[in-house]
């Protein structure tokens, strides 16, 4: 079932999700949800509270934009991009690389706007799968971007609160008109 999405200016998008202790039937039916919601958005990432529920689970899916990822380790193991994707990640812990790179993003809670991010280039993290278990990913280029997006949203961050601040000077009429402020 497609999910609306919930805009910029909604309260839900500065929450903190709240951990998730069982991977439930309706977990499972959420994260169904979710991937649909995300491809019919023509997104590559979505958050839990990206459809109005604060807990810490995401979605990604790269699609085509696999060759910008060097490498995809799942608990020490070389995976294929391809073979893990759609990712589903919960309760994600994150250790960032040093080196940094910087990208256009954007935002399907957020629409028509896009900036650039300075963001780590790679990164390590331990997150719970719908399996129940607990694996360690590590992994760069866009998915590990896209990870870092993802992970911002369950912990009520959003992309426009890494910009520049000369960038976020030129957004804010247009951020204040989206949440409806005036």
């Amino acid at each position: 079932m497609i999910r609306e999405i919930v805009m910029y200016g909604d309260p839900v998008l500065r929450e903190k999700g709240a951990r998730v202790l069982e991977v439930t039937d309706e977990i499972r039916e959420l994260v169904g949800d979710m991937l649909e919601t995300m491809v019919d958005a023509e997104g590559i990432g979505l958050a839990a509270p990206q459809v109005g529920i604060p807990i810490q689970l995401a979605v990604a899916d790269i699609g085509e934009a696999m060759e910008s990822v060097t490498y995809l380790r799942i608990d020490g193991e070389e995976r294929d991009v391809a073979e893990a994707m759609p990712l589903v990640f919960l309760n994600p812990e994150i250790e960032y690389g040093v080196e940094r790179d910087v990208m256009e993003e954007g935002c399907l809670s957020i629409p028509d706007v896009r900036a650039e991010v300075r963001r780590p280039a790679a990164l390590k993290m331990k997150m719970d799968t719908l399996e129940g278990k607990r694996v360690e990913l590590e992994t760069d280029g866009l998915l590990a971007r896209v990870i870092q997006h993802e992970t911002d949203h369950l912990f009520g961050v959003l992309f426009v609160d890494r910009v520049s601040a000369a960038k976020k000077l030129g957004l804010r009429r247009v951020l204040r008109d989206l949440a409806g402020e005036s």
